[in-house]
């Protein structure tokens, strides 16, 4: 208990996250130093990097999904601030009300360009109080070193995360209804809405940092986690059905069109020369076939006999997929459940669950 206060408080850290983050800015940092060196030269009175990039260094590369640490976040809450920094101590000659004021202004400043920064608040002190190489620089050390450090460091930090596969810059896609139409998807129009997002927001009257729609999807899986966990004793092996249509690899599309249609069925999953799963077809994907289905076969769904029934919930209101294919370790086929399948376990469960109290009582 008494080391807690040494516990990282952001929600999702982990120790491969931190190591990415110290090896992001190790690289992110002296490149950046290296490449304004070779575009503005050497000497003592230039001013290669300053003081708030290894700040933003750190929101860039420890914290990439928060809105204070985007591309437009960095350059122009860094080049902004600066520049408000500069002009205060061009007009104000008192430091100590000059430094109140600059980053006083330089917050505002970053309020209203949608460019809030923390590492802004550095760079307009250090328009205040740089030294000689500031003063040196006058107008131009909002561009040059900031508004290059920043670019600079921003273009690193692109390259960074995407070849470690991270989501920079943070965007937030929408479910898309599949159906092209403006109704929200399945999964999204139960449970809380949008406008209750808003509200709880509006009722804490409290800042956070992360974007209001990261909430919104964090919330929705909050839901399904407790849902899962309330399900957790029914399992795929439970409701899945254990006799199979599939069809081969190397079938013919008229084959498959008829195996589908003879057995009422809207997802026919394909087997290679080994009984494996290897993907699956329906009649959306037959319908542009004109060879065997493996030329048009799209991605099945897949999830182990023990895997918790509504944890498919996800996936089969997706709007496109029918069917989750039950696999074993080696990917053959054990079992299906399909959408009707999950529907009638999920109807049954609340009466069960009246039962089973009726009976403890």
């Amino acid at each position: 208990m008494a080391f807690r206060v040494f516990v990282p408080i952001l929600a999702g850290a982990t120790l491969r996250e931190r190591l990415a983050a110290c090896i992001g800015a190790t690289i992110g940092i002296a490149l950046t130093g290296v490449i304004s060196g070779l575009a503005m030269g050497n000497g003592p009175h230039v001013a290669l990097l300053v003081a708030p990039m290894g700040a933003s260094a750190v929101l860039l590369f420890a914290v990439p999904s928060s809105p204070l640490a985007q591309p437009w976040s960095i350059i122009g809450g860094n080049t902004i601030s600066a520049l408000v920094g500069v002009t205060v101590a061009h007009f104000v000659h008192n430091p100590v009300i000059a430094s109140g004021l600059a980053v006083a202004l330089a917050i505002a400043a970053m309020s209203f360009t949608r460019s809030l920064h923390p590492p802004g608040g550095a760079a307009a002190l250090t328009g205040v109080l740089g030294g000689p190489a500031v003063i040196s620089a006058g107008f131009l050390f909002p561009f040059v070193p900031v508004a290059l450090n920043s670019i600079i460091l921003v273009a690193l930090g692109l390259l960074f995360h995407r070849l470690s596969r991270r989501n920079y810059p943070h965007v937030h896609v929408p479910a898309a209804n599949s159906h092209g139409t403006a109704d929200r998807p399945p999964a999204e129009r139960v449970g809380f809405r949008p406008e209750d997002v808003d509200a709880a927001l509006a009722a804490l009257d409290e800042t956070f940092d992360i974007d209001r729609d990261d909430i919104e999807r964090l919330l929705r899986q909050v839901e399904l986690q407790a849902m899962v966990r309330a399900q957790r004793t029914l399992l795929c092996r439970d409701i899945m059905s254990r006799d199979v249509i599939s069809v081969p690899e190397n079938a013919s599309a008229d084959e498959a069109r008829k195996q589908l249609l003879d057995h009422n069925i809207r997802t026919l999953p394909v087997v290679d020369a080994e009984a494996k799963l290897i993907g699956a077809v329906g009649l959306r994907e037959l319908t542009r076939a004109t060879d065997i289905v493996k030329s048009v076969m799209s991605k099945a769904g897949t999830a182990s006999p023990d895997t918790p029934a509504m944890s498919l919930l996800p996936v089969l209101t997706d709007g496109r997929s029918h069917a989750v294919v039950i696999v074993d370790a080696g990917r053959h086929i054990l079992g299906l459940i399909t959408q009707t399948d999950l529907l009638a376990a999920a109807a049954r469960s609340p009466a069960a669950d009246r039962r089973q109290l009726k009976a403890v009582a």
